[in-house]
């Protein structure tokens, strides 16, 4: 595909590789049609996932996640819009989630014990016969079996006719559902711009961590200019931007003084407070 500010989700014109699926069925009518896949693609594809997996650590990450939404390869057998197969690994949600619960398991397998492993999902395909909420909490339980211990809960992108219903924060009510009813660790993403929305969605126990990407791309020190504002100094800083650090939580204290004291002034006065005033 071309870089996605070129034309996101457009096949490349030439020099494309072949691709592969669960089944043969193209995004687009003008894009390439993939290639079903079989057990020995299977096998392979297992071995790639497992290989990665161990770079990861002698890279030293902390956490590795496999990507299971957005309608990539593994997302692709899970959903029934893109799983057309008649064999072992379609039909029923159980037997779609076959090949990617046989994929985490052989990561997990790879991966050290005392280190996490989360798993990305869509949670809905916001099409007619897709996926829904109700789906994707069995589709984490299944996953939190196999040893998953957070639920990244994103959604979509599964086909090109979907309708997403965007707005803000518009994804959190389906990690909200999957934490809620199925009792596990949850990740929410979409739309989720502030610090505020970031610490409502926490105290409100709608998830247990948030990712953000947009934001950070416009504002590369959002997290430090909110760990400013709700005054959090233990936040890593490298010590070439100290001074800035300082002067940031400077100006924070000040601002934040500032609007208590508007606030202060705004308050209208009680009745009594009124008649105590005009008394004296």
């Amino acid at each position: 595909m071309p870089l996605m500010w070129e034309g996101i989700d457009e096949p490349l014109e030439e020099g494309a590789w072949p691709i592969i699926s669960a089944s043969p069925l193209p995004y687009f009518p003008h894009s390439a049609v993939p290639r079903e896949m079989t057990r020995a693609d299977m096998d392979a594809v297992i071995a790639d996932y497992v290989a990665a997996t161990k770079r990861a650590e002698r890279a030293g990450f902390d956490m590795v996640e496999m990507h299971a939404a957005h309608g990539y390869l593994l997302a692709s057998f899970i959903s029934p819009l893109t799983n057309l197969r008649t064999d072992q690994y379609g039909g029923t949600l159980e037997a779609r989630m076959r090949f990617p619960l046989e994929v985490f398991r052989a990561m997990r397998a790879a991966w050290p014990d005392e280190k996490p492993m989360s798993v990305r999902i869509s949670a809905t395909d916001w099409a007619d016969g897709g996926l829904t909420g109700d789906d994707a909490v069995e589709v984490a339980r299944l996953f939190a079996q196999a040893g998953c211990d957070l639920i990244d809960v994103s959604s979509g992108q599964t086909v090109a006719e979907a309708q997403p219903v965007f707005g803000r924060m518009y994804q959190t009510p389906f990690s909200d559902q999957i934490r809620n009813e199925a009792g596990l660790a949850t990740m929410c993403v979409g739309a989720i711009t502030t610090a505020d929305q970031v610490n409502t969605i926490l105290a409100a126990g709608r998830a247990d961590l948030v990712a953000l990407a947009r934001p950070h791309l416009v504002d590369p020190y959002f997290t430090m200019k909110a760990a400013g504002w709700y005054d959090a100094p233990a936040i890593h800083c490298p010590p070439q931007y100290l001074a800035g650090k300082e002067q940031l939580f400077r100006n924070a204290t000040r601002e934040r003084e500032e609007l208590t004291e508007l606030r202060r002034k705004a308050k209208p006065k009680s009745p009594l407070t009124v008649w105590r005033e005009a008394a004296e």
